[in-house]
């Protein structure tokens, strides 16, 4: 009898205790769930990674510590050396320490190849992104296209494509990567690739939205934080500049370690008037993430505060780093040569990019080139490169300030009045401030011009 009252106890306990659970607030019907932990940092840059999407510089160092420590435990194992070199990869474009770690992520990459050879579509798209990183285009679809042919239905290999094909200026082959990829995954990392695709269409309001979208949708700090810096480049390079600056602040908000923000603060709060503020954003970038193209823009904008010799010193920086780059074997000679053409050789500049057009001929090629052949006096020849780099037909679609600028200057050069007037306008109503230096030139070769539209007319 005793043991039955016992039992009996323990049931209405039980019972009670269930209607209890039944009644708490919320309809819930049993226990509340501890929330599933984190992954950890490894673990999350790992996912990172081999989706082709930023990972957290911290979260990054633990994966490329475990992946080297399981390495040298299990040299053959091939997955582990692909991770290894496609992190290696992520962290030299994170600090711009290409010199040491763009060599390591190739090494990595071809042993995983090497005890690997067949169905390793990871290590080749390892080695489009490597690629795509050093700028050398061919070589990127040349990998990407062989991972392509062992696994058509891996899609990051489609984001490689796009980029690489990009680059060669084959836009065609671009939007049909892009197409491929859209059908394969959705997600962020598609819609911010989507929108570079867009923004070369001249799609600018799909490429906003596009960003938009992939940085709500972001699943990390890191991710959302770089989806942010591209949709504040979008909003400078369509002259909104408030609207630039708060998304270069929400990604550095976001993530610290997002040096493009800083430096995209630096552009914004130069066209604000913030002088001051510019100049430390950018200190902030280049101590983190000393790419040359940073230098480049402080520089500039110390000369056009007429601090020559700081610009200078901007100058010798941006020429170390671009030899120290091509140590990793990035191909610096984009940079050099429009740097060559405004304050150094333009013939050297005219040599450089010439090369650079048979190697890889892209928009960005075609423009630069361009406007090295005006600085160098052979402006017949420089009409031509700079209408291949805004014709559509050609994909010059992207609708950029500085290529309209170029355009117009070398017409007013040849004495088509018509369309240098029409042109330089055009430059200053997409972004009123796209360079410290040539918006005042633009200003006065325009005021020279005469004629509509009149300089009055233009944003101030």
């Amino acid at each position: 009898m005793g043991r039955r009252l016992l039992v009996g106890s323990l049931v209405g306990c039980l019972v009670l205790g269930g209607g209890a659970l039944l009644l708490m607030p919320g309809g819930e019907s049993g226990p509340r769930r501890a929330p599933a932990p984190a992954p950890a940092p490894g673990a999350q840059a790992g996912s990172a990674v081999r989706a082709g999407v930023p990972a957290a510089l911290p979260d990054l160092a633990v994966l490329i510590g475990e992946r080297e420590s399981r390495v040298r435990a299990h040299p053959r194992d091939a997955r582990s050396w692909a991770v290894l070199g496609t992190a290696y990869v992520e962290q030299g474009r994170r600090t711009a320490d290409a010199a040491a770690l763009y060599p390591k992520a190739e090494r990595a990459l071809r042993t995983s190849l090497k005890v690997r050879p067949r169905a390793n579509a990871e290590a080749l798209d390892g080695l489009a992104a490597l690629a795509n990183a050093r700028r050398d285009f061919r070589a990127a679809r040349s990998w990407g296209e062989a991972a392509r042919s062992q696994a058509p239905a891996r899609w990051t290999t489609y984001a490689q494509l796009v980029d690489a094909y990009t680059g060669l200026g084959e836009y065609k082959n671009a939007r049909k990567a892009l197409d491929r990829l859209t059908a394969l995954h959705s997600g962020p990392a598609v819609r911010a690739r989507a929108a570079g695709v867009y923004w070369d269409r001249g799609l600018r309001e799909d490429a906003q939205a596009a960003l938009a979208d992939a940085a709500a949708a972001a699943p990390s700090p890191a991710e959302r934080a770089a989806w942010l810096e591209r949709a504040g480049q979008l909003a400078w390079e369509r002259g909104e500049r408030e609207d630039a600056l708060r998304h270069f602040q929400e990604a550095v908000r976001t993530d610290p370690d997002q040096r493009a923000a800083h430096a995209g603060r630096g552009r914004a709060l130069t066209a604000l008037g913030r002088t001051s503020e510019a100049l430390n954003a950018y200190q902030v970038a280049l101590a983190g993430q000393p790419l040359p193209q940073y230098a480049l823009e402080l520089g500039e904008l110390y000369e056009s505060l007429g601090l020559g010799q700081a610009a200078r010193v901007q100058y010798d920086l941006l020429r170390e780093r671009v030899r120290q780059e091509s140590a990793g074997g990035v191909d610096g000679e984009l940079l050099l040569g429009r740097f060559e053409a405004d304050h150094g050789d333009p013939a050297s500049a005219v040599r450089r990019l010439r090369a650079e057009w048979q190697r890889q001929p892209g928009t960005a090629v075609a423009d630069a080139l361009g406007w090295a052949l005006h600085r160098s006096g052979d402006d017949r020849e420089a009409l031509r490169f700079a209408m291949i780099a805004t014709d559509r037909v050609h994909g010059g679609a992207v609708y950029s300030a500085p290529y309209m600028y170029h355009l117009g200057m070398i017409e007013r050069d040849l004495d088509r009045e018509g369309p240098a007037r029409r042109h330089l306008a055009e430059a200053l109503r997409i972004n009123p401030w796209f360079s410290p230096l040539a918006v005042p030139v633009a200003r006065a070769a325009l005021a020279r011009l005469g004629g509509e539209p009149a300089p009055a007319e233009l944003p101030e």
